[in-house]
């Protein structure tokens, strides 16, 4: 009979045996056996284990981890790794997850400081395994570190413990995130969050340096007061306090900067020649664009010793908002640093890349950051904290199973469709577990290079 269905007419039962749903999560598994992770924070967390407890409070953390990797947005959605014992173990029941982030939020700040020194163990580790794909290899003055310094609204849909008004007439969260950036050839790791009601200020100098000061811990200690670090945020970290902060640690830093009013006498007083073009992304002179150093026509006394402020015009784009200030119809912007050697079309680039933040926040909304589940601000801290967890686990698991393929930048829905949602079938063979992958599927070879690489890194010692 001629059917005239869109789609295959198939017949259902439920008699398969060791079929595997969401089998490439398996991934991630296996980057939490190799950083040790799972064992981190275990041991971290061994204050909140109750006596009798049968799922200790870093398992429950690494299990919620996972669920918001995969595609989860809430606790309950750890039931997905709960369906797949025979690839995710055992998992612990709502109620027990449930009251783990209940107690954890019951002495936050010592919790949060728990995982965050179970995350800086991890994360040493994995940079270890990495060699030279992790961030720091080869890092100097020259060619430093960066640590993305940003903040994103969160919108509440209720009313929960300290949600807002937002400065941009939303209401709910205002957290404010530090990322290392991996560079063009990877993505990026969370270091520090901060959570922070809707209505906290963009331009809060305490905050900028409270997220800045629990970043350092995540890196090497060697790069802690170097200038083999770079610090780089918009204007919003353009503060006194902030940039005096930044020099007395000795660490480098490219920040955006507010010009005064007088900024378009100023701007007219640079020699034509001193003008230099800028460059796109790809490092090649942008037409209608020029960059400028115009430290010396600013009176910087009070800001720190060795800052300089470049400024780069443009003509604007269809749409473009021009400012009262800017002029001859060019639009213009500046940054402050204290980097002196480089073309100043490098350092201008390399200031505008941090849009890559932007991408870092887009993925921490699409992993759990969209929506802060409990009613409670501490708890929704650990759920931060959570979802930095979560961010932690894709990067390392590209930076480890994925470096030198075009996945090492795939972002986590690219992730989750080629690769985690693969289902599979579990045999058992000569005492051996094997994971069949399905033949006919479009990424077989980079899923079984991604499954496999992890299994032979070594165990934590």
């Amino acid at each position: 009979m001629k059917t005239t269905a869109v789609y295959p007419s198939v017949r259902v039962d439920v008699a398969g045996r060791g079929v595997v749903s969401h089998a490439g999560g398996f991934l991630l598994a296996e980057t939490v056996r190799a950083s040790g992770l799972g064992q981190a924070l275990s041991a971290a967390l061994a204050p909140w284990r109750p006596g009798r407890a049968v799922h200790d409070p870093g398992t429950v953390l690494c299990d919620l981890a996972l669920s918001l990797a995969l595609g989860g947005d809430c606790l309950a959605d750890v039931s997905l790794l709960r369906a797949e014992p025979a690839v995710f173990g055992p998992v612990a029941s709502d109620p027990t997850v449930s009251r783990t982030v209940d107690r954890l939020a019951g002495d936050a700040e010592k919790a949060l400081k728990a995982i965050d020194t179970a995350r800086a163990a991890a994360r040493a580790r994995v940079w270890e395994l990495a060699g030279a794909h992790a961030p720091h290899a080869g890092v100097s003055a020259d060619d430093p570190l960066t640590i993305d310094l940003d903040a994103t609204l969160v919108t509440a849909h209720s009313e929960k413990e300290n949600a807002d008004r937002a400065w941009k007439k939303g209401f709910g969260f205002h957290p404010q995130w530090a990322f290392a950036d991996h560079g063009p050839d990877g993505s990026g790791e969370p270091l520090a969050v901060l959570l922070r009601p809707g209505n906290a200020g963009a331009n809060t100098a305490a905050d900028h340096i409270t997220v800045a000061t629990a970043a350092l811990p995540q890196l090497p200690r060697r790069l802690r007061r170097s200038r083999s670090v770079l610090i780089r945020t918009d204007s919003g970290g353009g503060t006194h306090a902030f940039l005096d902060w930044l020099h007395r640690r000795r660490l480098g830093y490219s920040v955006g900067f507010t010009l005064p009013d007088t900024a378009a006498d100023l701007i007219a007083k640079v020699p034509p020649e001193a003008w230099t073009p800028a460059y796109n992304a790809d490092g090649q002179p942008r037409d209608g664009a020029w960059v400028a150093d115009l430290t010396g026509l600013l009176d910087l006394s009070g800001w720190p010793a060795g800052m300089r402020v470049l400024v780069r015009k443009e003509r604007p784009h269809p749409g473009a908002q021009l400012r009262i200030v800017d002029p001859d119809g060019n639009r213009c912007t500046a940054f402050a640093t204290n980097t002196h050697r480089g073309q100043l079309a490098d350092l201008e680039l390399r200031h505008r890349r941090r849009a890559r933040c932007e991408d870092r926040i887009r993925t921490a909304k699409d992993t759990g950051l969209a929506n802060l589940p409990p009613h409670d601000f501490t708890q929704n801290r650990v759920w931060c904290a959570v979802v930095s967890l979560a961010l932690d686990l894709l990067a390392w698991t590209q930076m480890l199973a994925l470096a030198g393929h075009p996945a090492r930048r795939w972002e986590p829905k690219r992730l989750r469709h080629r690769l985690f949602t693969i289902a599979g079938r579990l045999a058992r063979h000569a005492r051996h577990t094997v994971l069949h992958l399905p033949e006919h599927h479009r990424w077989p070879a980079l899923a079984v290079q991604a499954l496999t690489t992890p299994r032979a890194l070594p165990d934590p010692g």
